[in-house]
């Protein structure tokens, strides 16, 4: 390892992202008790890191950890919510995993499916980068927003 190596943060350096603030809204908002505010958003959002090695020695055998499950469901209402936020339809999500990591969530904005996702492997769940989490995140608000303006009767149905 080189000394720019060690100095690099883990996940590589924030960017500036509406879904990562979002991501660390969704998150504070659970903090009634004011534990975390002196925490970074980086902090608080550390756990959504994992590097490729971290992610190889995560086994896939058994029920997938209750913090992972966790993460996966505050993801996918911060994309609901910004979806909200940028479309003006509330967009709710449902998920079905199984005790073997696989599983379905899709989110819906009135009568229309804005997100369906199949996972797998959920026991890894996590993203290497920063960017590459705002990028999923983003990613998939954008595509759901295109969707509600493809169908906005559905939507608003």
């Amino acid at each position: 390892m080189t000394a720019e190596t060690l100095d690099t943060p883990r996940g590589g350096e924030m960017v500036d992202s509406d879904f990562l603030k979002q991501l660390a809204a969704v998150i504070r908002a659970e903090d009634s008790y004011g534990q975390w505010d002196d925490k970074t958003d980086a902090d608080i959002m550390a756990e959504f890191i994992l590097t490729k090695d971290e992610r190889r020695e995560i086994p896939i055998i058994g029920d997938p950890d209750p913090d992972v499950m966790w993460r996966v469901g505050k993801f996918y209402d911060a994309v609901g919510l910004l979806i909200e936020k940028r479309s003006g339809c509330m967009a709710s999500q449902m998920q079905k995993m199984s005790h073997e990591g696989f599983g379905r969530i899709v989110l819906i904005a009135g009568k229309l499916v804005v997100v369906s996702k199949h996972l797998r492997d959920i026991h890894r769940f996590g993203f290497e980068t920063w960017a590459k989490l705002a990028e999923a995140g983003d990613k998939m608000v954008t595509s759901a927003v295109d969707t509600i303006d493809k169908y906005p009767e559905a939507a608003r149905g």
